[in-house]
């Protein structure tokens, strides 16, 4: 789902990891904000998406705090193979479905 979220907001512009949370929850969103941001290191990781911090990638999506924003990879970015990248993070799971929110 964020990959799907952050491609058709378009390669210039991002998303709020709150937006994908809220698309997930509802009005009972705030839950799945932490699994969202774990299940974006994790695409990011590969190659499917992009956290930015200031309007900046960040060169180790493991390690980011604080405020951040997702986007679409850049251009001809090669998507790097993890087997994580693809199959459910359990360990982020929620109510059943934060590890799928790639």
């Amino acid at each position: 789902m964020l990959v799907r979220l952050v491609n058709e907001r378009g390669p210039t512009r991002s998303i709020c990891p709150s937006e994908a949370a809220k698309a997930l929850g509802g009005d009972d969103w705030r839950p799945w904000l932490k699994p969202v941001r774990a299940r974006a290191q994790v695409l990011a990781a590969a190659g499917r998406l992009r956290i930015l911090r200031k309007g900046k990638a960040v060169a180790d999506p493991a390690s980011v705090k604080g405020v951040i924003r997702l986007s679409a990879p850049e251009e001809g970015a090669v998507e790097r193979p993890a087997a994580d990248a693809t199959a459910p993070d359990h360990s982020t799971t929620h109510r059943g479905g934060a590890g799928d929110a790639g």
